[in-house]
């Protein structure tokens, strides 16, 4: 039987469509080699989000070329599609397959024995479906239901790289969904490049992110639906009030703030000012105070003074912030950012960074201290603890937690008592009885 594996950089979108890559190659009859076997085939789906991304795109494909000296490498992605050339150089890589391509991997690209150029998208590609079955060892699966942007902030190739916003249908979102219950999972992850802009496409009549999860929340298909990164202006009151009275829509938004300057954010092409990102993360907060709430900071955007990381900082320590993801700006070829004369030095930036990942960290256990002696339901993973050999899970609001019992239990729904937490930021809790 021939081995394949995948090799996933990058957003949720990458490892949805990576999950898709793999079913339709285990539907085929090939198996996914494990962690320490070579394999006949190994496809990388890359990233071109910062110049780092790219760079770490080009890591693992010689990686992966030295490590499956024998196997047939293709490579796919947004760094794939913005930068084919570039790859198709790298001695060992045996084809580069463009967005367009990338699902019909196993059944045409396979069969054409000439390496790919990562063609353009059309200005007419629709949405890409997925085949209809599903092949993950994640617990919680992520849906791609929407793919592109059309926003071009002015520090991102993803508009060039994944053409525009366009939208899966909502009977094929519920198709999924289905799909997804009958395969055994208890939550899914609903994901886009620009979710916000889910069904903006559509015609003749538009329908939004609000209207699906509406219908997604009375169709009761699944016992959770989570929302992966969402623009906080398309974050809208409808979405806020739906998902504060649902049973079905977890409380926690990962929202991308970027920076807590508004002649910066000016500066990024961010459609909206530090005042209203405030009010909206305050609304959140209002309606849903156990709701955990993401942030996405870029740190060292050209021309970022003192002044302006400070009004960040402050920013993100005056709100009930739960978690960050801190990233370094790395001029992006191609982007008008890399161009800006300004450039702020990599000492500065690094800097900057550590400082405000100590401050997320803080806010993090602050965020998890706030709920011990809590009872709260939690859905067990596939894989244990590796640290303490628990059962591990996620709460609907974010929280990991670790309890000991057996394996039956995975997959599975229980009430937990929250005792404490561990030095690694998990908390350790006692289960009492099933959901």
């Amino acid at each position: 039987m021939p081995r394949f594996k995948t090799v996933t950089l990058g957003c949720k979108v990458n490892q949805s469509e990576s999950d898709a890559i793999s079913s339709r190659f285990i539907t085929a009859g090939w198996r996914q080699a494990g962690e320490h076997e070579t394999a006949d085939l190994c496809i990388l789906n890359t990233c071109a989000v910062t110049g780092r991304a790219s760079q770490q795109s080009r890591q693992a494909v010689r990686h992966a070329i030295r490590s499956n000296p024998t196997a047939q490498i293709i490579v796919t992605g947004c760094y794939a599609q913005v930068e084919p050339k570039i790859l198709s150089q790298i001695p060992g890589v045996h084809k580069v397959v463009g967005h367009d391509e990338k699902l019909s991997i196993p059944e045409k690209v396979l069969s054409d024995p000439e390496a790919g150029d990562g063609p353009a998208l059309s200005p007419d590609t629709g949405f890409a479906g997925f085949a209809q079955n599903f092949s993950t060892d994640r617990t919680r699966p992520v849906l791609k239901i929407q793919d592109g942007c059309d926003a071009y902030c002015t520090y991102c190739i993803v508009p060039y790289a994944r053409g525009r916003s366009r939208s899966m249908p909502m009977e094929d979102v519920l198709e999924n969904l289905r799909l997804l219950k009958t395969a055994g999972y208890r939550e899914v992850i609903l994901s886009g490049i620009h979710l916000g802009c889910y069904g903006l496409d559509f015609k003749p009549k538009k329908k939004r992110l609000a209207d699906l999860l509406l219908l997604v929340d009375n169709s009761k298909i699944l016992d959770r639906v989570r929302l992966s990164s969402i623009e906080p202006m398309e974050l809208s009151e409808p979405i806020i009030r739906l998902a504060a009275k649902s049973k079905y829509i977890c409380p926690h938004f990962h929202i991308p703030l970027q920076s807590g300057d508004n002649e910066i954010l000016k500066r990024m092409n961010r459609p909206y000012t530090v005042e209203k990102f405030r009010a909206r993360v305050l609304k959140i907060h209002q309606m849903m105070p156990e709701a955990a709430i993401g942030f996405d900071a870029l740190i060292g955007f050209p021309g970022e003074s003192e002044t302006a990381f400070e009004n960040t900082f402050r920013l993100i320590d005056s709100l009930p912030v739960s978690y960050l993801h801190v990233f370094p700006f790395s001029p992006r070829k191609g982007t008008p950012a890399s161009r800006y004369p300004d450039q702020i030095p990599a000492a500065v930036i690094k800097g900057r960074c550590r400082r405000l990942r100590r401050l997320g960290e803080e806010k993090k256990t602050a965020f998890y201290r706030s709920f011990l002696g809590d009872r709260v339901t939690v859905l067990i993973e596939g894989a244990r603890d590796p640290q303490t050999g628990y059962l591990k899970g996620m709460t609907a609001n974010y929280i990991p937690v670790v309890a000991d019992g057996p394996e039956s239990l995975k997959n599975t729904f229980l009430n937990v008592s929250l005792r404490k937490l561990s030095k690694n930021r998990t908390i350790i809790g006692s289960i009492t009885d099933p959901y």
